[in-house]
Protein backbone atom coordinates (compact mmCIF):
# COMPACT_ATOMS: atom_id res chain seq x y z
CA UNK A 1 0.00 0.00 0.00
CA UNK A 2 2.85 2.35 0.79
CA UNK A 3 4.41 1.72 -2.64
CA UNK A 4 1.02 2.33 -4.32
CA UNK A 5 0.63 5.70 -2.58
CA UNK A 6 4.21 6.70 -3.43
CA UNK A 7 3.54 5.82 -7.06
CA UNK A 8 0.47 8.09 -7.17
CA UNK A 9 2.50 10.93 -5.70
CA UNK A 10 5.10 10.85 -8.45
CA UNK A 11 5.32 14.25 -10.22
CA UNK A 12 5.05 12.66 -13.66
CA UNK A 13 1.74 10.95 -12.86
CA UNK A 14 0.27 13.48 -10.46
CA UNK A 15 -1.08 16.23 -12.72
CA UNK A 16 -2.87 14.12 -15.34
CA UNK A 17 -4.20 11.31 -13.17
CA UNK A 18 -5.29 13.47 -10.25
CA UNK A 19 -6.96 16.01 -12.55
CA UNK A 20 -9.00 13.26 -14.17
CA UNK A 21 -9.82 11.83 -10.76
CA UNK A 22 -11.10 15.18 -9.45
CA UNK A 23 -13.23 15.64 -12.57
CA UNK A 24 -14.77 12.19 -12.20
CA UNK A 25 -15.47 12.64 -8.48
CA UNK A 26 -17.10 16.02 -9.15
CA UNK A 27 -19.18 14.57 -11.99
CA UNK A 28 -20.39 11.65 -9.86
CA UNK A 29 -21.20 13.92 -6.92
CA UNK A 30 -23.28 16.23 -9.09
CA UNK A 31 -25.06 13.22 -10.57
CA UNK A 32 -25.96 11.57 -7.29
CA UNK A 33 -26.96 14.86 -5.64
CA UNK A 34 -29.60 15.48 -8.36
CA UNK A 35 -27.94 18.69 -9.53
CA UNK A 36 -27.77 17.28 -13.04
CA UNK A 37 -31.32 15.92 -13.13
CA UNK A 38 -32.68 18.54 -15.59
CA UNK A 39 -29.74 17.96 -17.92
CA UNK A 40 -30.15 14.19 -17.57
CA UNK A 41 -33.86 14.34 -18.45
CA UNK A 42 -33.16 16.52 -21.48
CA UNK A 43 -30.37 14.28 -22.80
CA UNK A 44 -32.46 11.17 -22.14
CA UNK A 45 -35.48 12.42 -24.05
CA UNK A 46 -36.85 10.62 -27.07
CA UNK A 47 -35.77 13.41 -29.40
CA UNK A 48 -32.13 12.67 -28.59
CA UNK A 49 -32.46 8.88 -28.58
CA UNK A 50 -32.40 5.95 -31.00
CA UNK A 51 -33.06 2.24 -30.56
CA UNK A 52 -31.04 -0.81 -31.53
CA UNK A 53 -33.31 -3.78 -30.98
CA UNK A 54 -34.57 -3.54 -27.41
CA UNK A 55 -31.72 -1.31 -26.32
CA UNK A 56 -32.20 2.44 -26.13
CA UNK A 57 -29.31 4.78 -26.87
CA UNK A 58 -29.63 8.43 -25.95
CA UNK A 59 -27.31 11.40 -25.62
CA UNK A 60 -27.32 10.78 -21.88
CA UNK A 61 -26.21 7.19 -22.39
CA UNK A 62 -23.40 8.37 -24.65
CA UNK A 63 -22.24 10.95 -22.09
CA UNK A 64 -22.46 8.34 -19.37
CA UNK A 65 -20.52 5.93 -21.56
CA UNK A 66 -17.83 8.53 -22.19
CA UNK A 67 -17.50 9.27 -18.47
CA UNK A 68 -17.44 5.55 -17.71
CA UNK A 69 -14.72 4.90 -20.30
CA UNK A 70 -12.61 7.78 -18.99
CA UNK A 71 -13.02 6.55 -15.43
CA UNK A 72 -12.19 2.95 -16.26
CA UNK A 73 -9.17 3.96 -18.34
CA UNK A 74 -8.02 6.17 -15.47
CA UNK A 75 -8.21 3.29 -13.00
CA UNK A 76 -6.68 0.80 -15.46
CA UNK A 77 -3.78 3.16 -16.30
CA UNK A 78 -2.94 3.54 -12.61
CA UNK A 79 -3.12 -0.21 -11.95
CA UNK A 80 -1.22 -0.98 -15.16
CA UNK A 81 1.63 1.43 -14.39
CA UNK A 82 1.84 0.25 -10.81
CA UNK A 83 1.84 -3.41 -11.88
CA UNK A 84 4.53 -2.74 -14.51
CA UNK A 85 6.75 -1.08 -11.90
CA UNK A 86 6.29 -4.01 -9.53
CA UNK A 87 7.00 -6.59 -12.26
CA UNK A 88 10.18 -4.78 -13.36
CA UNK A 89 11.49 -4.99 -9.80
CA UNK A 90 11.48 -8.81 -9.90
CA UNK A 91 15.18 -9.67 -9.94
CA UNK A 92 15.09 -13.41 -10.57
CA UNK A 93 13.25 -13.11 -13.87
CA UNK A 94 14.52 -12.47 -17.40
CA UNK A 95 13.57 -9.21 -19.08
CA UNK A 96 11.59 -11.01 -21.81
CA UNK A 97 9.50 -12.83 -19.19
CA UNK A 98 8.86 -9.53 -17.41
CA UNK A 99 7.64 -7.97 -20.65
CA UNK A 100 5.40 -10.96 -21.36
CA UNK A 101 3.84 -10.90 -17.88
CA UNK A 102 3.34 -7.13 -18.13
CA UNK A 103 1.49 -7.46 -21.43
CA UNK A 104 -0.67 -10.29 -20.11
CA UNK A 105 -1.47 -8.24 -16.99
CA UNK A 106 -2.47 -5.26 -19.14
CA UNK A 107 -4.67 -7.41 -21.41
CA UNK A 108 -6.48 -8.85 -18.39
CA UNK A 109 -7.01 -5.37 -16.92
CA UNK A 110 -8.44 -3.91 -20.12
CA UNK A 111 -10.66 -6.96 -20.68
CA UNK A 112 -12.10 -6.70 -17.17
CA UNK A 113 -12.56 -2.94 -17.62
CA UNK A 114 -14.40 -3.52 -20.90
CA UNK A 115 -16.80 -6.01 -19.34
CA UNK A 116 -17.38 -3.79 -16.30
CA UNK A 117 -18.07 -0.84 -18.58
CA UNK A 118 -20.71 -2.79 -20.53
CA UNK A 119 -22.32 -3.89 -17.27
CA UNK A 120 -22.41 -0.32 -15.90
CA UNK A 121 -23.98 0.95 -19.12
CA UNK A 122 -26.52 -1.85 -19.03
CA UNK A 123 -25.68 -3.01 -22.54
CA UNK A 124 -27.05 -6.42 -23.49
CA UNK A 125 -24.44 -8.13 -25.63
CA UNK A 126 -27.08 -10.17 -27.44
CA UNK A 127 -28.56 -6.96 -28.83
CA UNK A 128 -25.29 -6.23 -30.56
CA UNK A 129 -25.24 -9.55 -32.40
CA UNK A 130 -26.55 -7.98 -35.59
CA UNK A 131 -23.46 -5.82 -35.77
CA UNK A 132 -20.94 -8.50 -34.85
CA UNK A 133 -20.34 -9.71 -38.41
CA UNK A 134 -19.82 -6.24 -39.87
CA UNK A 135 -17.71 -5.12 -36.93
CA UNK A 136 -15.62 -8.29 -37.17
CA UNK A 137 -14.94 -7.76 -40.87
CA UNK A 138 -14.15 -4.08 -40.31
CA UNK A 139 -11.75 -4.83 -37.49
CA UNK A 140 -10.21 -7.63 -39.53
CA UNK A 141 -9.27 -5.30 -42.37
CA UNK A 142 -8.64 -2.13 -40.39
CA UNK A 143 -6.58 -3.68 -37.62
CA UNK A 144 -4.84 -6.34 -39.69
CA UNK A 145 -1.35 -4.85 -39.37
CA UNK A 146 -1.81 -3.86 -35.75
CA UNK A 147 -3.04 -7.33 -34.84
CA UNK A 148 -0.22 -8.94 -36.82
CA UNK A 149 2.41 -6.85 -35.04
CA UNK A 150 0.83 -7.51 -31.64
CA UNK A 151 0.75 -11.28 -32.19
CA UNK A 152 4.30 -11.16 -33.58
CA UNK A 153 5.41 -9.39 -30.40
CA UNK A 154 3.89 -12.16 -28.29
CA UNK A 155 5.61 -14.79 -30.46
CA UNK A 156 8.96 -13.04 -30.01
CA UNK A 157 8.48 -12.99 -26.24
CA UNK A 158 7.42 -16.65 -26.09
CA UNK A 159 10.15 -17.92 -28.43
CA UNK A 160 12.82 -15.62 -26.94
CA UNK A 161 14.48 -15.45 -30.35
CA UNK A 162 15.44 -11.85 -29.56
CA UNK A 163 15.80 -10.29 -26.12
CA UNK A 164 16.79 -6.97 -24.65
CA UNK A 165 20.45 -5.99 -25.32
CA UNK A 166 20.86 -8.63 -28.07
CA UNK A 167 22.94 -7.56 -31.07
CA UNK A 168 21.07 -8.22 -34.31
CA UNK A 169 21.76 -7.71 -37.99
CA UNK A 170 18.64 -6.64 -39.86
CA UNK A 171 17.64 -7.64 -43.37
CA UNK A 172 19.12 -4.44 -44.85
CA UNK A 173 22.51 -4.99 -43.18
CA UNK A 174 21.94 -2.65 -40.22
CA UNK A 175 23.56 -3.65 -36.94
CA UNK A 176 21.59 -2.68 -33.83
CA UNK A 177 20.96 -3.53 -30.19
CA UNK A 178 17.50 -4.57 -29.01
CA UNK A 179 16.41 -2.03 -26.42
CA UNK A 180 12.71 -2.74 -25.90
CA UNK A 181 10.04 -5.13 -27.22
CA UNK A 182 6.65 -3.42 -27.19
CA UNK A 183 3.17 -4.54 -28.21
CA UNK A 184 3.39 -3.05 -31.73
CA UNK A 185 7.08 -2.43 -32.40
CA UNK A 186 10.58 -3.30 -31.24
CA UNK A 187 12.91 -0.45 -30.36
CA UNK A 188 16.50 -0.92 -31.57
CA UNK A 189 19.57 1.30 -31.25
CA UNK A 190 22.24 1.40 -33.95
CA UNK A 191 25.96 1.97 -33.48
CA UNK A 192 25.60 5.68 -34.25
CA UNK A 193 22.94 6.16 -31.57
CA UNK A 194 19.86 6.19 -33.81
CA UNK A 195 16.76 4.65 -32.27
CA UNK A 196 14.60 2.82 -34.80
CA UNK A 197 11.08 1.51 -34.16
CA UNK A 198 10.65 -1.64 -36.23
CA UNK A 199 7.25 -3.39 -36.51
CA UNK A 200 7.34 -6.75 -34.75
CA UNK A 201 6.17 -8.45 -37.92
CA UNK A 202 9.52 -7.65 -39.57
CA UNK A 203 11.33 -9.93 -37.10
CA UNK A 204 8.96 -12.80 -37.92
CA UNK A 205 8.70 -12.59 -41.71
CA UNK A 206 12.24 -11.43 -42.58
CA UNK A 207 15.64 -12.95 -41.96
CA UNK A 208 17.32 -11.51 -38.87
CA UNK A 209 20.80 -12.45 -37.62
CA UNK A 210 21.03 -12.57 -33.83
CA UNK A 211 24.72 -12.43 -32.97
CA UNK A 212 24.06 -13.17 -29.30
CA UNK A 213 21.30 -15.78 -29.53
CA UNK A 214 23.14 -18.72 -27.89
CA UNK A 215 26.41 -16.99 -26.99
CA UNK A 216 28.19 -13.72 -27.67
CA UNK A 217 31.27 -15.24 -29.34
CA UNK A 218 32.07 -13.97 -32.82
CA UNK A 219 34.66 -14.71 -35.49
CA UNK A 220 36.78 -11.93 -36.96
CA UNK A 221 38.08 -12.27 -40.50
CA UNK A 222 41.17 -10.57 -41.95
CA UNK A 223 42.14 -10.93 -45.63
CA UNK A 224 45.77 -10.21 -46.54
CA UNK A 225 47.84 -10.56 -49.69
CA UNK A 226 51.65 -10.67 -49.86
CA UNK A 227 54.05 -10.41 -52.79
CA UNK A 228 55.35 -13.50 -54.55
CA UNK A 229 58.94 -12.92 -53.42
CA UNK A 230 57.96 -12.91 -49.70
CA UNK A 231 58.42 -15.77 -47.22
CA UNK A 232 55.04 -17.55 -47.04
CA UNK A 233 55.76 -19.50 -43.86
CA UNK A 234 57.07 -16.42 -42.06
CA UNK A 235 54.02 -14.41 -43.12
CA UNK A 236 51.62 -17.05 -41.76
CA UNK A 237 53.59 -17.20 -38.51
CA UNK A 238 53.36 -13.42 -38.08
CA UNK A 239 49.63 -13.35 -38.76
CA UNK A 240 48.87 -16.14 -36.28
CA UNK A 241 51.10 -14.58 -33.62
CA UNK A 242 49.54 -11.16 -34.08
CA UNK A 243 46.03 -12.58 -33.59
CA UNK A 244 47.00 -14.85 -30.68
CA UNK A 245 48.68 -12.05 -28.71
CA UNK A 246 45.66 -9.74 -28.84
CA UNK A 247 44.02 -9.55 -25.37
CA UNK A 248 40.50 -10.13 -26.69
CA UNK A 249 41.35 -13.19 -28.79
CA UNK A 250 39.93 -16.48 -27.52
CA UNK A 251 42.24 -19.44 -27.04
CA UNK A 252 39.49 -21.92 -27.97
CA UNK A 253 38.88 -21.95 -30.86
CA UNK A 254 42.40 -20.82 -31.60
CA UNK A 255 43.31 -18.47 -34.48
CA UNK A 256 43.75 -20.05 -37.91
CA UNK A 257 45.40 -18.85 -41.10
CA UNK A 258 44.89 -20.29 -44.59
CA UNK A 259 46.43 -19.69 -47.98
CA UNK A 260 43.44 -19.06 -50.22
CA UNK A 261 44.68 -18.37 -53.73
CA UNK A 262 47.47 -17.25 -56.03
CA UNK A 263 46.18 -13.94 -57.30
CA UNK A 264 47.28 -11.79 -60.22
CA UNK A 265 49.72 -9.79 -58.14
CA UNK A 266 49.66 -11.37 -54.67
CA UNK A 267 49.43 -14.56 -52.65
CA UNK A 268 46.20 -14.19 -50.70
CA UNK A 269 45.62 -15.41 -47.14
CA UNK A 270 42.66 -15.31 -44.75
CA UNK A 271 43.09 -15.09 -40.99
CA UNK A 272 40.35 -16.11 -38.52
CA UNK A 273 40.26 -15.44 -34.79
CA UNK A 274 37.46 -15.35 -32.22
CA UNK A 275 36.46 -12.73 -29.64
CA UNK A 276 34.31 -13.48 -26.60
CA UNK A 277 31.83 -10.61 -26.51
CA UNK A 278 30.70 -9.21 -29.84
CA UNK A 279 28.73 -6.47 -28.07
CA UNK A 280 32.12 -4.88 -27.30
CA UNK A 281 32.71 -4.61 -31.05
CA UNK A 282 34.70 -6.44 -33.70
CA UNK A 283 36.30 -3.52 -35.50
CA UNK A 284 38.71 -2.63 -32.70
CA UNK A 285 40.39 -6.07 -32.38
CA UNK A 286 40.40 -6.41 -36.16
CA UNK A 287 42.09 -3.02 -36.52
CA UNK A 288 44.64 -3.82 -33.78
CA UNK A 289 45.61 -7.13 -35.37
CA UNK A 290 45.91 -5.59 -38.84
CA UNK A 291 48.18 -2.81 -37.53
CA UNK A 292 50.36 -5.34 -35.73
CA UNK A 293 50.65 -7.44 -38.90
CA UNK A 294 51.61 -4.34 -40.90
CA UNK A 295 54.41 -3.47 -38.49
CA UNK A 296 55.74 -7.04 -38.34
CA UNK A 297 55.63 -7.39 -42.13
CA UNK A 298 57.73 -4.26 -42.53
CA UNK A 299 60.23 -5.48 -39.91
CA UNK A 300 60.61 -8.82 -41.75
CA UNK A 301 60.73 -7.43 -45.32
CA UNK A 302 57.34 -8.88 -46.26
CA UNK A 303 55.57 -6.58 -48.67
CA UNK A 304 51.89 -6.18 -49.40
CA UNK A 305 51.59 -5.53 -53.14
CA UNK A 306 49.23 -3.17 -54.84
CA UNK A 307 48.05 -3.21 -58.46
CA UNK A 308 50.55 -1.77 -60.95
CA UNK A 309 50.25 -1.12 -64.66
CA UNK A 310 53.03 -0.72 -67.21
CA UNK A 311 52.26 1.61 -70.10
CA UNK A 312 54.15 1.09 -73.39
CA UNK A 313 54.00 3.89 -75.97
CA UNK A 314 54.62 2.86 -79.56
CA UNK A 315 55.80 5.36 -82.16
CA UNK A 316 55.13 4.65 -85.83
CA UNK A 317 57.90 5.48 -88.31
CA UNK A 318 57.42 8.71 -90.25
CA UNK A 319 55.32 10.35 -87.62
Amino acid sequence: MRQFISFLLKPSAWIAKVSIGIFLILFLWLGYSDHLTPIKEFLDSENLSFHVGATKFSAYVLVKALATIIGLLWVVSILSDFGEIRIKKLRKMRSSNKALITKFFQIVLYTIAFLIGLDILGVDLTSLAIFSGAVGIGLGFGLQKITSNFISGLILLFEKSIETDDLVELNDGTYAYIRQINARYTLVETYDGKEIMIPNEEFITNRVVNWTFNDSNARVEVKIGISYDSDIEKAMEIMLKSATNHPRTMSDPKPECYLREYGDSSINFVLFFWVEDITDGRFEPQSDVMRTIWKEFKANNISIPFPQRDIHIKHEEGR
